[in-house]
Protein backbone atom coordinates (compact mmCIF):
# COMPACT_ATOMS: atom_id res chain seq x y z
CA UNK A 1 0.00 0.00 0.00
CA UNK A 2 0.97 3.08 -0.57
CA UNK A 3 2.56 5.66 2.36
CA UNK A 4 3.71 9.10 1.60
CA UNK A 5 7.33 9.72 2.29
CA UNK A 6 8.35 11.15 5.78
CA UNK A 7 9.02 14.86 5.81
CA UNK A 8 13.05 15.76 7.24
CA UNK A 9 12.72 17.79 10.22
CA UNK A 10 14.53 21.40 9.81
CA UNK A 11 17.68 20.40 11.61
CA UNK A 12 18.10 17.87 9.66
CA UNK A 13 17.77 19.28 6.32
CA UNK A 14 19.52 21.97 7.59
CA UNK A 15 23.20 19.99 8.19
CA UNK A 16 23.57 19.00 4.26
CA UNK A 17 21.86 22.33 3.04
CA UNK A 18 24.79 24.36 0.87
CA UNK A 19 27.10 21.98 1.94
CA UNK A 20 27.38 19.88 -1.56
CA UNK A 21 25.94 19.78 -4.99
CA UNK A 22 24.11 17.03 -3.72
CA UNK A 23 20.93 18.19 -1.54
CA UNK A 24 17.42 17.83 -2.03
CA UNK A 25 14.61 19.83 -1.91
CA UNK A 26 12.54 19.04 1.44
CA UNK A 27 10.81 21.71 2.51
CA UNK A 28 8.72 24.12 0.45
CA UNK A 29 8.50 26.94 2.84
CA UNK A 30 12.31 26.82 3.57
CA UNK A 31 12.39 26.76 -0.05
CA UNK A 32 10.94 30.18 -0.66
CA UNK A 33 12.76 31.91 1.51
CA UNK A 34 16.55 30.27 0.85
CA UNK A 35 15.85 31.43 -2.70
CA UNK A 36 14.54 34.99 -1.85
CA UNK A 37 17.61 35.54 0.31
CA UNK A 38 19.70 34.38 -2.36
CA UNK A 39 18.17 36.18 -4.97
CA UNK A 40 18.14 39.76 -3.15
CA UNK A 41 22.27 39.02 -2.62
CA UNK A 42 22.52 38.06 -5.89
CA UNK A 43 20.92 41.72 -6.96
CA UNK A 44 23.41 43.56 -4.40
CA UNK A 45 26.41 41.58 -5.84
CA UNK A 46 25.24 42.46 -9.49
CA UNK A 47 24.66 46.00 -8.60
CA UNK A 48 28.27 46.26 -6.89
CA UNK A 49 30.26 44.33 -9.62
CA UNK A 50 28.88 46.27 -12.16
CA UNK A 51 29.83 49.62 -10.69
CA UNK A 52 33.31 47.98 -10.40
CA UNK A 53 33.89 47.27 -13.20
CA UNK A 54 33.24 51.21 -14.11
CA UNK A 55 34.98 52.27 -11.38
CA UNK A 56 38.03 50.49 -12.46
CA UNK A 57 38.02 51.80 -16.13
CA UNK A 58 36.95 55.39 -15.09
CA UNK A 59 40.58 54.81 -12.62
CA UNK A 60 42.31 53.79 -15.64
CA UNK A 61 40.75 56.50 -17.98
CA UNK A 62 42.05 59.64 -16.39
CA UNK A 63 45.33 58.05 -14.68
CA UNK A 64 46.30 56.92 -18.07
CA UNK A 65 44.29 58.57 -20.36
CA UNK A 66 42.85 57.08 -23.77
CA UNK A 67 39.08 56.86 -22.65
CA UNK A 68 38.24 54.06 -25.48
CA UNK A 69 41.34 51.99 -24.87
CA UNK A 70 41.69 52.28 -21.37
CA UNK A 71 37.46 50.68 -21.32
CA UNK A 72 38.42 48.20 -23.88
CA UNK A 73 41.35 46.96 -22.10
CA UNK A 74 39.70 47.05 -18.37
CA UNK A 75 36.29 45.89 -19.26
CA UNK A 76 37.90 43.12 -21.19
CA UNK A 77 40.40 42.00 -18.55
CA UNK A 78 37.59 41.87 -15.75
CA UNK A 79 35.17 39.66 -18.24
CA UNK A 80 38.20 37.60 -18.76
CA UNK A 81 38.98 37.30 -15.28
CA UNK A 82 35.35 36.60 -14.72
CA UNK A 83 35.78 33.58 -16.98
CA UNK A 84 38.81 32.13 -15.18
CA UNK A 85 36.96 32.85 -12.09
CA UNK A 86 33.74 30.49 -13.13
CA UNK A 87 35.95 27.73 -14.01
CA UNK A 88 37.97 27.95 -10.73
CA UNK A 89 34.54 27.95 -8.69
CA UNK A 90 34.26 24.14 -10.43
CA UNK A 91 37.25 22.81 -7.04
CA UNK A 92 34.94 24.59 -4.83
CA UNK A 93 32.81 20.96 -3.82
CA UNK A 94 31.50 21.20 -0.44
CA UNK A 95 31.07 24.11 2.29
CA UNK A 96 29.77 25.94 -0.79
CA UNK A 97 27.91 28.94 1.69
CA UNK A 98 31.21 29.32 3.64
CA UNK A 99 32.95 30.19 0.41
CA UNK A 100 30.30 32.40 -0.91
CA UNK A 101 30.86 34.71 2.11
CA UNK A 102 34.71 34.22 2.04
CA UNK A 103 34.29 35.66 -1.53
CA UNK A 104 32.35 38.45 -0.35
CA UNK A 105 34.12 39.40 2.18
CA UNK A 106 37.28 39.17 -0.52
CA UNK A 107 35.19 41.75 -2.81
CA UNK A 108 34.72 44.23 0.09
CA UNK A 109 38.05 44.55 1.27
CA UNK A 110 39.42 45.24 -2.60
CA UNK A 111 36.73 46.86 -4.12
CA UNK A 112 36.76 49.52 -0.75
CA UNK A 113 40.51 49.78 -1.10
CA UNK A 114 40.82 50.39 -5.05
CA UNK A 115 40.65 53.76 -5.26
CA UNK A 116 42.99 54.22 -2.21
CA UNK A 117 45.66 51.58 -3.43
CA UNK A 118 45.56 52.94 -7.36
CA UNK A 119 46.07 56.55 -5.75
CA UNK A 120 48.49 55.71 -3.50
CA UNK A 121 50.74 53.86 -5.29
CA UNK A 122 50.31 56.22 -8.34
CA UNK A 123 52.41 58.97 -5.93
CA UNK A 124 55.22 56.53 -5.28
CA UNK A 125 55.65 54.58 -9.24
CA UNK A 126 54.81 54.96 -12.58
CA UNK A 127 53.51 51.69 -13.35
CA UNK A 128 49.91 52.57 -12.94
CA UNK A 129 48.94 50.73 -15.77
CA UNK A 130 49.89 47.46 -13.37
CA UNK A 131 48.29 47.78 -10.38
CA UNK A 132 45.01 49.07 -12.12
CA UNK A 133 45.29 46.21 -14.51
CA UNK A 134 46.11 43.41 -11.84
CA UNK A 135 43.01 45.20 -9.72
CA UNK A 136 40.88 43.89 -12.17
CA UNK A 137 42.08 40.72 -12.76
CA UNK A 138 41.84 40.06 -8.80
CA UNK A 139 37.81 41.52 -8.83
CA UNK A 140 36.88 40.01 -11.66
CA UNK A 141 38.13 36.77 -10.32
CA UNK A 142 36.02 36.89 -7.46
CA UNK A 143 33.29 38.07 -9.68
CA UNK A 144 33.31 35.23 -11.78
CA UNK A 145 32.86 32.59 -8.56
CA UNK A 146 29.65 34.44 -7.52
CA UNK A 147 27.42 32.94 -9.95
CA UNK A 148 27.96 29.26 -10.54
CA UNK A 149 28.51 29.13 -6.77
CA UNK A 150 25.01 30.69 -6.08
CA UNK A 151 23.61 28.59 -8.60
CA UNK A 152 24.97 25.26 -7.11
CA UNK A 153 23.80 26.87 -3.69
CA UNK A 154 19.97 27.78 -5.11
CA UNK A 155 20.10 24.04 -6.69
CA UNK A 156 18.88 22.85 -3.27
CA UNK A 157 15.56 24.60 -3.05
CA UNK A 158 14.70 25.13 -7.46
CA UNK A 159 14.54 23.22 -10.13
CA UNK A 160 17.56 23.69 -12.81
CA UNK A 161 14.65 25.51 -15.18
CA UNK A 162 14.09 28.18 -12.83
CA UNK A 163 17.08 28.14 -10.42
CA UNK A 164 19.61 29.46 -13.27
CA UNK A 165 17.32 31.60 -14.81
CA UNK A 166 16.34 33.21 -11.04
CA UNK A 167 20.25 33.82 -10.09
CA UNK A 168 20.72 35.35 -13.53
CA UNK A 169 17.76 37.88 -13.94
CA UNK A 170 18.56 39.31 -10.18
CA UNK A 171 22.22 39.65 -11.18
CA UNK A 172 21.63 41.05 -14.35
CA UNK A 173 18.73 43.70 -12.72
CA UNK A 174 20.95 44.45 -10.14
CA UNK A 175 23.70 45.63 -13.08
CA UNK A 176 21.01 47.86 -14.48
CA UNK A 177 20.45 49.80 -11.22
CA UNK A 178 24.42 49.59 -10.71
CA UNK A 179 24.61 51.27 -13.73
CA UNK A 180 22.21 54.17 -13.26
CA UNK A 181 23.29 54.94 -9.76
CA UNK A 182 27.23 55.04 -11.00
CA UNK A 183 26.34 57.15 -14.08
CA UNK A 184 23.79 59.29 -12.13
CA UNK A 185 24.82 59.67 -8.23
CA UNK A 186 27.66 58.12 -7.16
CA UNK A 187 30.17 59.15 -9.67
CA UNK A 188 28.61 63.03 -9.80
CA UNK A 189 28.87 63.08 -6.15
CA UNK A 190 30.90 60.91 -4.69
CA UNK A 191 33.80 60.38 -7.00
CA UNK A 192 36.06 58.22 -7.29
CA UNK A 193 37.28 58.85 -3.83
CA UNK A 194 34.08 57.52 -2.04
CA UNK A 195 32.43 55.41 -4.79
CA UNK A 196 34.78 52.50 -4.30
CA UNK A 197 34.13 52.33 -0.52
CA UNK A 198 30.35 52.39 -0.94
CA UNK A 199 31.08 49.77 -3.20
CA UNK A 200 32.89 47.63 -1.02
CA UNK A 201 30.18 48.40 1.32
CA UNK A 202 27.48 46.17 -0.88
CA UNK A 203 29.22 42.99 -0.80
CA UNK A 204 30.48 43.64 2.77
CA UNK A 205 26.42 43.69 3.49
CA UNK A 206 25.79 40.87 1.32
CA UNK A 207 28.50 39.06 2.67
CA UNK A 208 27.40 39.64 6.35
CA UNK A 209 23.84 39.14 5.89
CA UNK A 210 24.22 35.87 5.00
CA UNK A 211 26.73 35.28 7.42
CA UNK A 212 23.65 36.06 9.93
CA UNK A 213 20.86 34.63 8.45
CA UNK A 214 22.32 31.27 7.88
CA UNK A 215 24.59 31.17 10.77
CA UNK A 216 23.56 28.31 12.30
CA UNK A 217 24.57 26.14 8.55
CA UNK A 218 27.88 27.93 8.29
CA UNK A 219 30.78 25.67 9.33
CA UNK A 220 33.76 27.72 9.30
CA UNK A 221 31.88 30.29 11.86
CA UNK A 222 35.60 31.18 13.50
CA UNK A 223 37.03 31.88 10.53
CA UNK A 224 34.18 34.43 8.86
CA UNK A 225 33.68 36.18 12.29
CA UNK A 226 37.05 37.54 11.96
CA UNK A 227 36.94 37.77 8.30
CA UNK A 228 34.06 40.03 9.69
CA UNK A 229 35.30 42.31 12.07
CA UNK A 230 38.82 42.51 9.89
CA UNK A 231 36.88 43.60 7.01
CA UNK A 232 34.24 46.28 9.30
CA UNK A 233 37.84 47.50 10.72
CA UNK A 234 38.93 48.44 6.87
CA UNK A 235 35.97 50.01 5.77
CA UNK A 236 36.24 51.78 8.85
CA UNK A 237 39.52 53.21 8.99
CA UNK A 238 39.35 53.54 4.84
CA UNK A 239 36.32 56.02 5.51
CA UNK A 240 38.53 58.18 7.28
CA UNK A 241 41.91 57.96 5.41
CA UNK A 242 41.21 57.79 1.49
CA UNK A 243 40.48 61.17 1.16
CA UNK A 244 43.90 62.28 1.74
CA UNK A 245 45.09 59.31 0.00
CA UNK A 246 43.41 59.90 -3.05
CA UNK A 247 44.43 63.81 -2.83
CA UNK A 248 47.91 62.87 -2.58
CA UNK A 249 48.08 60.37 -5.07
CA UNK A 250 46.31 63.43 -7.35
CA UNK A 251 48.36 65.91 -6.47
CA UNK A 252 51.57 64.03 -7.40
CA UNK A 253 49.96 63.61 -11.17
CA UNK A 254 50.16 67.30 -11.25
CA UNK A 255 52.90 69.44 -11.33
CA UNK A 256 51.26 72.20 -9.45
CA UNK A 257 49.28 72.34 -6.10
CA UNK A 258 45.89 70.96 -7.04
CA UNK A 259 43.23 74.14 -5.87
CA UNK A 260 40.13 73.05 -7.15
CA UNK A 261 38.62 69.13 -8.09
CA UNK A 262 35.69 67.88 -8.75
CA UNK A 263 34.35 64.86 -10.18
CA UNK A 264 31.63 65.19 -12.72
CA UNK A 265 29.29 63.10 -14.70
CA UNK A 266 30.85 63.87 -17.62
CA UNK A 267 34.82 64.67 -16.66
CA UNK A 268 37.08 65.22 -13.91
CA UNK A 269 37.44 68.98 -13.58
CA UNK A 270 41.12 69.82 -11.76
CA UNK A 271 42.41 73.60 -11.56
CA UNK A 272 46.23 73.98 -10.39
CA UNK A 273 47.77 76.88 -9.30
CA UNK A 274 52.25 78.32 -9.64
CA UNK A 275 52.83 81.07 -8.36
CA UNK A 276 49.81 83.76 -9.42
CA UNK A 277 48.92 81.61 -12.54
CA UNK A 278 46.42 78.75 -13.15
CA UNK A 279 46.10 75.80 -15.34
CA UNK A 280 42.69 73.84 -15.48
CA UNK A 281 42.49 70.52 -16.45
CA UNK A 282 39.55 68.03 -17.68
CA UNK A 283 40.28 64.76 -17.29
CA UNK A 284 44.21 65.12 -17.04
CA UNK A 285 44.21 67.60 -20.36
CA UNK A 286 45.33 71.02 -20.07
CA UNK A 287 42.52 73.13 -21.24
CA UNK A 288 44.25 76.51 -20.45
CA UNK A 289 46.30 78.46 -18.38
CA UNK A 290 46.13 81.81 -17.10
CA UNK A 291 49.61 82.58 -18.16
CA UNK A 292 48.95 82.43 -21.72
CA UNK A 293 45.05 82.21 -22.34
CA UNK A 294 44.98 84.71 -24.55
CA UNK A 295 46.89 83.34 -27.28
CA UNK A 296 43.73 81.10 -27.20
CA UNK A 297 40.53 82.64 -26.73
CA UNK A 298 41.54 86.20 -28.96
CA UNK A 299 42.40 84.00 -31.60
CA UNK A 300 39.52 82.01 -31.61
CA UNK A 301 36.86 84.74 -30.97
CA UNK A 302 37.96 87.85 -32.89
CA UNK A 303 38.90 87.18 -36.14
CA UNK A 304 35.51 85.80 -36.99
CA UNK A 305 33.70 88.09 -35.15
CA UNK A 306 35.18 91.10 -37.49
CA UNK A 307 34.84 89.14 -40.57
CA UNK A 308 30.97 88.02 -39.49
CA UNK A 309 27.96 90.64 -40.94
CA UNK A 310 26.26 91.99 -37.75
CA UNK A 311 27.66 89.54 -35.28
CA UNK A 312 24.84 90.18 -32.58
CA UNK A 313 23.39 87.09 -31.91
CA UNK A 314 26.19 84.52 -30.95
CA UNK A 315 26.40 80.65 -30.30
CA UNK A 316 29.03 79.16 -28.51
CA UNK A 317 28.99 75.15 -27.90
CA UNK A 318 31.62 74.25 -25.31
CA UNK A 319 33.56 77.18 -23.73
CA UNK A 320 31.74 76.70 -20.11
CA UNK A 321 34.48 77.67 -18.51
CA UNK A 322 33.74 81.58 -19.77
CA UNK A 323 36.54 82.32 -21.28
CA UNK A 324 35.45 82.58 -25.02
CA UNK A 325 32.42 84.78 -23.55
CA UNK A 326 34.64 86.98 -21.99
CA UNK A 327 36.13 87.94 -25.33
CA UNK A 328 32.97 87.85 -27.43
CA UNK A 329 31.54 90.67 -24.53
CA UNK A 330 34.05 93.16 -25.80
CA UNK A 331 32.19 93.57 -28.93
CA UNK A 332 29.47 96.00 -28.05
CA UNK A 333 27.33 94.93 -30.90
CA UNK A 334 26.48 91.98 -29.05
CA UNK A 335 23.04 91.11 -28.52
CA UNK A 336 22.47 87.59 -27.05
CA UNK A 337 24.93 85.06 -26.36
CA UNK A 338 23.68 81.27 -25.85
CA UNK A 339 26.29 79.22 -24.46
CA UNK A 340 25.61 75.07 -24.99
CA UNK A 341 28.11 72.98 -22.33
CA UNK A 342 26.65 69.72 -21.33
CA UNK A 343 28.43 69.58 -18.33
CA UNK A 344 26.40 72.02 -15.65
CA UNK A 345 28.87 71.85 -12.86
CA UNK A 346 31.66 73.26 -15.28
CA UNK A 347 29.34 76.42 -15.96
CA UNK A 348 28.45 76.27 -12.54
CA UNK A 349 31.17 76.98 -11.53
CA UNK A 350 32.26 79.32 -14.26
CA UNK A 351 28.91 81.48 -12.66
CA UNK A 352 29.76 80.81 -9.30
CA UNK A 353 33.30 80.16 -7.84
CA UNK A 354 35.59 83.22 -7.33
CA UNK A 355 38.43 81.38 -9.46
CA UNK A 356 37.10 81.15 -13.05
CA UNK A 357 34.66 84.17 -12.21
CA UNK A 358 38.11 86.69 -11.94
CA UNK A 359 39.10 84.84 -14.49
CA UNK A 360 36.35 84.95 -17.18
CA UNK A 361 35.17 88.55 -15.24
CA UNK A 362 32.32 87.62 -14.30
CA UNK A 363 31.17 87.12 -18.25
CA UNK A 364 28.87 84.20 -17.37
CA UNK A 365 26.44 86.18 -15.35
CA UNK A 366 26.18 88.68 -18.40
CA UNK A 367 22.31 89.45 -18.85
CA UNK A 368 22.80 88.62 -22.55
CA UNK A 369 24.02 85.17 -21.98
CA UNK A 370 21.80 82.07 -21.58
CA UNK A 371 23.08 78.80 -20.38
CA UNK A 372 22.21 75.88 -22.07
CA UNK A 373 23.56 72.37 -20.24
CA UNK A 374 23.51 69.51 -22.96
CA UNK A 375 24.66 67.78 -25.95
CA UNK A 376 25.38 70.02 -28.84
CA UNK A 377 24.39 68.37 -31.21
CA UNK A 378 21.00 67.71 -29.86
CA UNK A 379 20.76 71.00 -29.21
CA UNK A 380 20.93 71.59 -32.70
CA UNK A 381 18.50 69.13 -33.59
CA UNK A 382 15.83 70.71 -31.35
CA UNK A 383 16.64 74.38 -32.19
CA UNK A 384 15.63 76.81 -34.73
CA UNK A 385 17.99 79.72 -34.49
CA UNK A 386 19.87 81.68 -36.70
CA UNK A 387 23.19 82.95 -35.35
CA UNK A 388 25.92 85.58 -36.92
CA UNK A 389 28.65 83.71 -35.42
CA UNK A 390 29.11 80.09 -33.95
CA UNK A 391 31.74 79.28 -32.03
CA UNK A 392 32.97 75.47 -31.35
CA UNK A 393 35.12 75.25 -28.12
CA UNK A 394 35.13 71.82 -27.55
CA UNK A 395 37.97 69.49 -26.02
CA UNK A 396 40.13 68.01 -28.49
CA UNK A 397 38.93 64.80 -30.43
CA UNK A 398 40.59 62.28 -28.13
CA UNK A 399 37.60 59.98 -27.35
CA UNK A 400 34.70 58.32 -29.78
CA UNK A 401 32.52 60.16 -27.48
CA UNK A 402 33.32 63.64 -29.35
CA UNK A 403 33.18 62.01 -32.81
CA UNK A 404 29.80 63.05 -33.68
CA UNK A 405 30.69 66.88 -32.88
CA UNK A 406 33.47 67.10 -35.43
CA UNK A 407 31.39 64.70 -38.13
CA UNK A 408 30.52 65.98 -41.34
CA UNK A 409 26.56 66.10 -40.08
CA UNK A 410 27.18 68.29 -37.58
CA UNK A 411 29.42 71.13 -39.88
CA UNK A 412 26.21 70.44 -42.18
CA UNK A 413 23.33 71.46 -39.35
CA UNK A 414 25.96 73.93 -38.17
CA UNK A 415 25.27 75.67 -41.75
CA UNK A 416 21.77 75.36 -41.24
CA UNK A 417 22.02 77.72 -38.40
CA UNK A 418 24.35 80.30 -40.02
CA UNK A 419 22.65 83.76 -40.62
CA UNK A 420 23.67 85.61 -43.52
CA UNK A 421 27.21 86.45 -43.66
CA UNK A 422 27.74 84.37 -40.40
CA UNK A 423 30.65 82.51 -39.52
CA UNK A 424 31.43 79.42 -37.72
CA UNK A 425 35.46 78.54 -35.81
CA UNK A 426 36.39 75.76 -34.03
CA UNK A 427 39.17 74.95 -32.06
CA UNK A 428 41.13 71.69 -34.38
CA UNK A 429 44.21 70.77 -31.94
CA UNK A 430 47.48 71.27 -33.11
CA UNK A 431 48.50 71.66 -36.96
CA UNK A 432 51.67 70.64 -35.26
CA UNK A 433 52.10 67.72 -33.15
CA UNK A 434 48.37 66.20 -34.93
CA UNK A 435 48.81 67.59 -38.53
CA UNK A 436 46.65 64.40 -39.81
CA UNK A 437 43.68 65.46 -37.52
CA UNK A 438 43.99 69.22 -38.41
CA UNK A 439 43.86 68.82 -42.06
CA UNK A 440 40.58 65.87 -41.43
CA UNK A 441 38.49 68.78 -39.41
CA UNK A 442 39.57 71.15 -42.08
CA UNK A 443 38.67 68.44 -45.10
CA UNK A 444 35.62 67.77 -42.90
CA UNK A 445 33.77 71.28 -43.00
CA UNK A 446 34.81 71.72 -46.62
CA UNK A 447 32.52 68.67 -47.25
CA UNK A 448 29.35 69.32 -45.16
CA UNK A 449 30.04 72.75 -47.62
CA UNK A 450 32.10 75.39 -45.57
CA UNK A 451 34.60 77.42 -46.98
CA UNK A 452 37.28 77.23 -45.25
CA UNK A 453 40.75 79.65 -43.60
CA UNK A 454 43.03 77.41 -41.26
CA UNK A 455 44.87 79.60 -38.84
CA UNK A 456 47.13 78.68 -35.87
CA UNK A 457 49.45 80.58 -32.74
CA UNK A 458 52.24 79.37 -30.23
CA UNK A 459 50.44 79.27 -27.03
CA UNK A 460 53.65 78.45 -24.64
CA UNK A 461 51.90 75.81 -22.32
CA UNK A 462 49.68 73.91 -24.93
CA UNK A 463 52.52 74.46 -27.64
CA UNK A 464 51.08 74.87 -31.06
CA UNK A 465 47.93 75.47 -31.88
CA UNK A 466 45.09 75.78 -34.92
CA UNK A 467 41.64 76.88 -35.66
CA UNK A 468 39.88 76.63 -38.74
CA UNK A 469 36.80 79.34 -39.66
CA UNK A 470 34.28 78.72 -42.33
CA UNK A 471 31.59 80.32 -43.93
CA UNK A 472 29.01 80.02 -46.83
CA UNK A 473 28.36 82.90 -47.87
CA UNK A 474 28.00 84.07 -51.64
CA UNK A 475 31.55 83.41 -53.59
CA UNK A 476 33.70 83.87 -50.90
CA UNK A 477 36.86 81.50 -52.08
CA UNK A 478 39.61 80.43 -49.12
CA UNK A 479 42.00 83.04 -50.73
CA UNK A 480 39.53 85.99 -50.40
CA UNK A 481 38.59 85.09 -46.62
CA UNK A 482 42.61 84.72 -46.01
CA UNK A 483 43.20 88.05 -47.07
CA UNK A 484 40.10 89.92 -45.74
CA UNK A 485 41.36 88.27 -42.59
CA UNK A 486 44.86 89.29 -42.98
CA UNK A 487 43.67 92.85 -42.99
CA UNK A 488 41.93 93.08 -39.78
CA UNK A 489 43.07 95.77 -37.38
CA UNK A 490 41.00 95.23 -33.96
CA UNK A 491 41.23 98.73 -33.00
CA UNK A 492 37.99 99.00 -31.68
CA UNK A 493 38.71 95.70 -29.07
CA UNK A 494 40.85 95.37 -25.82
CA UNK A 495 43.50 92.61 -26.77
CA UNK A 496 46.42 91.49 -24.62
CA UNK A 497 47.88 89.79 -27.62
CA UNK A 498 45.98 89.84 -30.97
CA UNK A 499 47.04 92.84 -33.46
CA UNK A 500 47.27 93.29 -37.30
CA UNK A 501 50.52 91.89 -37.11
CA UNK A 502 49.69 88.80 -35.15
CA UNK A 503 47.14 88.02 -36.97
CA UNK A 504 48.70 88.45 -40.42
CA UNK A 505 51.46 85.45 -39.41
CA UNK A 506 48.42 83.18 -37.93
CA UNK A 507 47.30 82.80 -41.36
CA UNK A 508 50.56 81.51 -42.87
CA UNK A 509 52.26 78.38 -42.63
CA UNK A 510 55.27 76.90 -43.74
CA UNK A 511 56.41 74.04 -45.80
CA UNK A 512 55.24 70.86 -44.43
CA UNK A 513 51.51 70.96 -43.90
CA UNK A 514 49.72 71.91 -47.04
CA UNK A 515 52.47 70.85 -50.08
CA UNK A 516 52.29 67.33 -49.27
CA UNK A 517 50.26 64.37 -50.26
CA UNK A 518 49.33 63.80 -47.12
CA UNK A 519 46.57 66.34 -47.20
CA UNK A 520 45.15 64.54 -50.69
CA UNK A 521 44.85 61.30 -48.50
CA UNK A 522 42.92 62.67 -45.13
CA UNK A 523 39.54 61.30 -45.44
CA UNK A 524 36.44 63.01 -43.76
CA UNK A 525 35.14 62.11 -40.68
CA UNK A 526 31.80 60.95 -40.59
CA UNK A 527 30.02 59.52 -37.63
CA UNK A 528 30.01 55.69 -39.34
CA UNK A 529 33.38 56.34 -39.80
CA UNK A 530 35.11 58.32 -37.06
CA UNK A 531 38.97 58.64 -39.01
CA UNK A 532 39.34 61.71 -36.45
CA UNK A 533 40.44 60.33 -33.71
CA UNK A 534 42.68 57.88 -35.13
CA UNK A 535 44.39 60.71 -36.69
CA UNK A 536 44.30 62.14 -33.17
CA UNK A 537 45.72 59.68 -31.37
CA UNK A 538 48.53 58.93 -34.46
CA UNK A 539 49.88 62.46 -33.52
CA UNK A 540 53.38 63.14 -31.98
CA UNK A 541 51.87 64.35 -28.92
CA UNK A 542 54.64 62.53 -26.85
CA UNK A 543 57.16 65.44 -28.04
CA UNK A 544 55.98 68.31 -25.88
Amino acid sequence: MWRPLPTLPGPILSTGVFDSEDSTVSDSSMTSGHTRTLQVAMFATGCSGIVAEYVLSTLATYLLGNAIFQWSIVMSMMLFSMGVGSRVSRSFRNHLLDTFIIIEFSLSLFCAASGAIVFGFAAWTEARIFIIYSLALVVGLFIGMEIPLATRINSDYQALRSNISAVMEMDYFGSLLGGLLFAFLLLPFLGLTYTPLVLGSINFAVAGFLFLRFKHLVRSRRLITVLFALVLLVLMVLAVAVRPIVRYGEQKKYKDLVVLSRQTQFQKIVMTRWKQWYWLYINGDEQFSTYDEERYHEPLVHPAMELALNPERILVLGGGDGLAVREILKHKIVKRITLVDIDGVMTDLAQHHPLFTAINQGAMNDPRVTVLNMDASSFLDSDDGLYNVIFIDLPDPDSMDLMHLYAQGFYRDLLKRLARGGMVVTQASSPYFAKKAFLCIKKTMEAAGLVTLPYHNQVPTLGEWGWILGTSEGDITGERLKTAASRLEFNDIKTRFLNPDAMKAMVLFGKGLFDTGDADAIKINTISNPVLLQYYQEGSWGVY
